[in-house]
């Protein structure tokens, strides 16, 4: 048993709970299978569990007798334990005591002999000062004997012949002789040694010119280690950066790229940097100059004579930019190969390539910039066949005479030129347009001074205004205000071909906001300019929203003009006073306007959006209920009538339910309630007139409506709207 507990307390991790549990259940299930209980307790058991307390109190008794000698046993095992890792710690603890004392002997004798080597190290390295100081002097002696041979023969007339510099064989040796041999010669007094000066010159000069050559030579197989000895040995001549200027001559004789020369410069840089830094001394500046002559020759005379011909202002404008800016990557790529003092260096190249571009850029933008939205402006009108009119400035004095002789003379004399419903707004030509100037505003960007650059952003912003805004919007607008039908001539249901013009110039407006906001006011907001653009955007704005609600305001009444005529002449007195009895519909003049307002008020919704629909909703709904109402109080109803009336009326509230307008439907609302007047009866009038629709009203409403009844005269006789008249 003792076994079995420890096997289940070894358990990871153990849990006293689940320990105790498992020995109830275990003690449970050993009283049910026993037989000693009977078939009572056994059913009572079953009842709860086959639960049995006596027995499982003897045992948790005997568990704990068991665990006490198990506790006993360990607490044994324990203190042999500890007294046996007592004794190995002793052990232990003598075996590190004498490896301290060997170590502590073994750290003496190392000290002992660190001393010993730093002596015997001091004597060696005096003696060899002593070997120097005695071979030094013999060194130069010699070295001074062989220099004086050498010059001795200089001194002789005649040729040198001496095969030291003719065997090329020999021509490091003769390098070092010779270089020695000027730098002597520099000092000797010219009046006295001024043939042999020359003759050293002289071959000085075609030592020079071999180790160039050998070095050019040795470039062309890239035998690095002898391009590296020679560029040392050339290095203490005076023609050192003629060396520098072979290898950069040489290396950049060879094309890279192709006919693109931005294509190769990057890889080539890179595969003589790893040269030059195996090379030469000075890698860095040898590097720098290796760029600088690429610049001022290869690359500039790239650019000029890609950029020679100005006849073309758009290609000469595409690859000016594509030249800067590729220069401008170039630049920031090959930094890296730049020394420190060189940062700026690049950048002054690029300037100083294309500085005479640049000058004159702006004035070749601004006429280029002009002239394309000049030409898609001709092109626009030429493919729509119209001839551009200029706008006449009593047109709208023209207009309003028209419209006053026409409504005294009572004939139409106006001439309304609607073009076929041509708007002559094109979302193309405004793509095309925005596109043209977000190209040079992109290009100047990039190519103007940051102190000029606020001016001409708006400089190019004011061309875009005045084509596209100025010379196409505005002009759609006033072509589409002429266009507009005179409110008293609208006998037939007018072209409302203004509405599209709404739409086109928001979709415009719309797009040059948008490219506004990221190509313009992020270079100007910060800067004078801010205001001036700020002005001439809103003068501009305010024109082109006078017109537009000037255009709507026209829109509405052609339509609610025409509404008006058409019910003084088509709606029939004896629709709403007929002579018998007929079926309740709605009259044929009613059904007819909202059959042909609906469309319009699609249309709107269609043509105008945000806060803007909303005002003109509204603003067609309020006339629309005024014209309803002026024309219902020109007629009289009788019963069968005002049955056709409220028909009428309720035509009109599901037509502007499409207004989604609340004022405007709870007018009609209110209309509809006034209807109900001339249908109640007589002795009812006075309690629908002080119903929760009607009671805030104005009495003089209400008995206006009241007096259109056939029978107003029965009831003015009598008491039932006493309170309404009084």
């Amino acid at each position: 048993m003792l076994s079995q507990y420890m096997e289940e307390f070894e358990q990871e991790p153990f849990e006293v709970s689940e320990f105790v549990e498992r020995l109830t259940w275990r003690t449970n299930n050993e009283c049910s299978n026993s037989g000693k209980i009977s078939k009572t307790e056994a059913v009572i058991a079953a009842g709860v569990e086959d639960f049995n307390p006596t027995a499982l109190h003897e045992t948790f008794t005997q568990t704990i007798k068991d665990l006490k000698i198990l506790q006993e046993k360990q607490q044994a095992k324990c203190e042999r334990l500890e007294e046996s890792l007592r004794q190995e710690q002793e052990a232990h603890g003598k075996k590190i005591f004498k490896l301290q004392e060997r170590h502590q002997l073994a750290s003496n004798v190392f000290w002992q002999l660190d001393e010993k080597i730093s002596s015997v190290a001091g004597k060696i390295t005096h003696l060899g000062e002593q070997l120097e100081n005695v071979n030094t002097p013999r060194s130069r002696t010699v070295e001074a004997q062989k220099l004086l041979n050498y010059m001795s023969e200089f001194l002789l007339a005649g040729p040198i012949v001496n095969d030291i510099f003719t065997d090329p064989g020999r021509l490091y040796e003769a390098a070092d002789i010779i270089q020695k041999l000027y730098a002597i010669a520099q000092d000797l007094p010219t009046e006295k040694f001024a043939d042999p000066i020359c003759k050293i010159e002289k071959k000085y000069d075609e030592v020079e010119r071999r180790l160039i050559e050998e070095f050019a030579t040795a470039q062309k197989s890239e035998d690095i280690e002898k391009m590296k000895k020679l560029a040392q040995i050339l290095s203490q001549f005076k023609g050192y950066n003629q060396c520098i200027n072979a290898y950069i001559e040489q290396s950049q004789m060879t094309p890279y790229g192709g006919k693109d020369i931005f294509i190769g410069i990057v890889p080539m840089c890179k595969h003589h940097y790893e040269i030059i830094k195996k090379v030469f001394a000075s890698p860095q500046q040898v590097m720098s100059k290796f760029i600088l002559n690429f610049y001022q020759l290869k690359l500039h005379q790239y650019a000029m004579t890609k950029l020679e011909d100005k006849r073309d202002e758009d290609k000469y404008l595409k690859t000016l930019y594509e030249l800067y800016s590729r220069t401008l990557k170039l630049s920031n790529d090959l930094q890296i190969y730049m020394s420190t003092m060189d940062d700026d260096l690049l950048n002054k190249l690029t300037q100083q390539i294309f500085q005479k571009h640049i000058l004159g850029y702006i004035e070749i933008e601004s006429r280029f910039l002009t002239s394309k939205c000049f030409n898609e402006l001709e092109k626009f009108y030429l493919s729509k066949k119209h001839q551009k009119k200029q706008t006449e400035r009593f047109q709208e004095l023209k207009r309003d005479m028209q419209v006053l002789i026409g409504t005294r003379a009572n004939i139409n004399i106006a001439q309304i030129e609607d073009y076929g419903g041509e708007t002559f707004l094109s979302e193309e030509l405004a793509i095309k347009m925005l596109q043209e100037a977000n190209a040079a505003l992109k290009r100047c960007r990039l190519l103007c001074n940051e102190s000029d650059l606020p001016a001409n952003v708006i400089k190019l912003n004011d061309i875009l205004f005045r084509f596209l805004m100025h010379e196409h919007v505005n002009y759609a607008l006033e072509l589409g205000l002429h266009a507009i039908p005179i409110v008293e001539s609208t006998r037939t249901l007018p072209q409302l071909y203004f509405l599209d013009v709404v739409q086109k110039t928001n979709i415009i407006v719309h797009l040059l906001d948008n490219q506004c906001n990221t190509s313009v006011v992020p270079y100007v907001s910060n800067t004078p300019k801010y205001s001036d653009y700020l002005f001439k955007k809103r003068i501009l704005m305010e024109q082109m929203e006078s017109k537009l609600d000037q255009g709507l305001d026209r829109t509405i009444n052609a339509v609610i003009g025409w509404v008006k005529l058409y019910l003084q002449n088509e709606q029939k007195k004896t629709d709403y006073k007929p002579d018998t009895d007929v079926d309740t519909i709605s009259s044929a003049a009613c059904l007819h306007v909202v059959q042909n307002l609906q469309p319009i008020i699609q249309q709107i919704k269609i043509c105008v959006d945000g806060e803007n629909q909303k005002n003109i909703l509204h603003e067609f709904g309020i006339r629309l209920h005024r014209v309803i109402y002026d024309h219902l109080q020109t007629m009289q109803f009788n019963t069968a009538g005002a049955m056709c009336a409220i028909c009428d009326v309720n035509e009109y509230r599901k037509c502007i339910r499409e207004l989604e307008n609340p004022t405007v439907i709870q007018l009609f609302d209110i209309l509809h309630a006034l209807c109900n007047l001339l249908l109640v009866k007589p002795q009812n009038l006075l309690e629908v007139c002080t119903g929760d629709t009607l009671n805030y009203l104005d009495k003089s409403v209400v008995r206006q409506f009241i007096q259109l009844r056939a029978d107003f005269r029965v009831i003015k006789s009598t008491n039932y709207i006493k309170g309404i008249l009084e």
